[in-house]
């Protein structure tokens, strides 16, 4: 499937309007690159330190409260999903990036 994509790329089978949309995208995916970038620093930054977990892993004692049963709910938990998401949209937006880049240009 990929050989065949490469294929329509490479004759001049791709119509201008694709060509037309994939410089008007790539721009785009570079801007969400970099906005989600930028809430990823200040999301990591905005969560607190705790080694928590290393402790209860060496010491082998593992304390369940009310607290950690509802963690996700809490402000860390929140920056930890948004610090996900981020992550997750930088991948996809990357991936996405470089295949506009070989569907345009199969010689890269």
């Amino acid at each position: 499937m990929f050989k065949s994509l490469l294929l329509f790329a490479e004759g001049d089978l791709l119509p201008d309007w694709v060509i037309t949309t994939l410089s008007i995208v790539r721009p785009c995916l570079i801007g969400i690159i970099t906005l989600c970038a930028i809430g990823l620093i200040v999301t990591t930054l905005m969560q607190s330190n705790s080694n928590d977990n290393t402790s209860q892993a060496l010491s082998g004692g593992i304390h369940e409260s009310y607290y950690s049963q509802n963690k996700g709910e809490t402000r860390d938990g929140k920056l930890k999903k948004a610090t996900i998401i981020f992550a997750s949209i930088i991948a996809v937006c990357a991936i996405l990036y470089f295949v506009t880049l070989i569907i345009n240009n199969p010689t890269v």
